[in-house]
């Protein structure tokens, strides 16, 4: 196996470091998948025992200028590697003025992703900064529990207010419980509820943007046959909403809240350069 590329334009390596900051609020450790024309950060906590997974892909050629990788074989050209991404994040973070950064798998003492950053000096001397993240190689045989997560068959689907507006909301919830219970409705209303033993506190959101989804998009959802009033709701672990509210650092363009009735919220976060999935399950009463 190898992979080596660079990174030269300074706007590119800022908006990397944008996108690994988000990965790294979002998860302690995830899997970053190299393939050759798209790179993933992939989350697959098992959402059956409560856990939240994230499925985030970026096409390779809108972030580097030069990307060169050979998998495990001919036939499976893809590399699976498990890290730590705040270790990334740390080392992209000393690159923010950077000439160049170079990023290549090594074997020191470990198997590493070695980030070498070239600053910029004001003297002929180039100065250069190493990083050396750890990794661990991901066996071709456990690659099938990495697999993008199917579409969710949603029962309503509607666009999330302005991030700062609900971050702040969700924000001042969170002092008062640890639940919250996310509705909405296909006329574009949405409600976030939490409760206490004194008191309910509910804030509603009206006139929300509904995105439009193909047939092969929706999977069967049988959206038609809802009647438009009907609320769909969600009670999840407010800890882990705020936390995927906290972690946009890539300015999304929009963001979808696809919500299974008494299941799970799907956000799809919308961007030019990459997608993002994230499902937060249910939490019973």
């Amino acid at each position: 196996m190898r992979f080596r590329a660079k990174i030269v334009d300074i706007a590119c390596i800022q908006h990397f470091t944008r996108v690994v900051s988000t990965i790294s609020k979002l998860c302690k450790t995830c899997t970053f998948r190299l393939t050759p024309g798209k790179i993933y950060f992939i989350l697959s906590e098992q959402v059956a025992n409560g856990g939240v997974s994230m499925w985030c892909e970026l096409p390779q050629a809108n972030f580097f200028d030069q990307f060169q990788m050979e998998g495990v074989s001919a036939e499976d050209n893809e590399i699976y590697l498990e890290l730590v991404p705040d270790n990334m994040s740390r080392a992209l973070k000393s690159a923010q003025a950077a000439k160049l950064v170079k990023i290549k798998l090594t074997k020191k003492h470990a198997a590493c992703l070695t980030f070498d950053i070239e600053l910029p000096s004001l003297t002929n001397q180039s100065r250069t900064v190493v990083h050396d993240v750890p990794v661990n190689v991901i066996a071709r045989r456990l690659w099938g529990e990495y697999q993008e997560p199917a579409m969710p068959q949603f029962d309503v689907s509607v666009y999330l207010p302005a991030l700062k507006t609900i971050k702040t909301v969700v924000e001042k919830m969170k002092n008062l419980s640890n639940f919250l219970v996310l509705s909405a409705n296909r006329n574009g209303d949405m409600t976030l509820k939490v409760e206490t033993d004194l008191a309910e506190v509910t804030t509603l959101f009206r006139e929300l943007e509904i995105p439009s989804w193909s047939r092969e998009e929706e999977s069967g959802v049988s959206q038609s046959d809802r009647d438009p009033e009907d609320m769909a709701e969600a009670r999840v672990d407010i800890r882990k909403f705020s936390q995927f509210l906290a972690g946009q650092q890539v300015n999304p363009d929009r963001i979808i809240c696809n919500i299974v009735d008494g299941n799970i919220l799907h956000f799809f976060v919308l961007h030019e350069d990459l997608s993002l999935q994230y499902f937060i399950p249910t939490v019973a009463i």
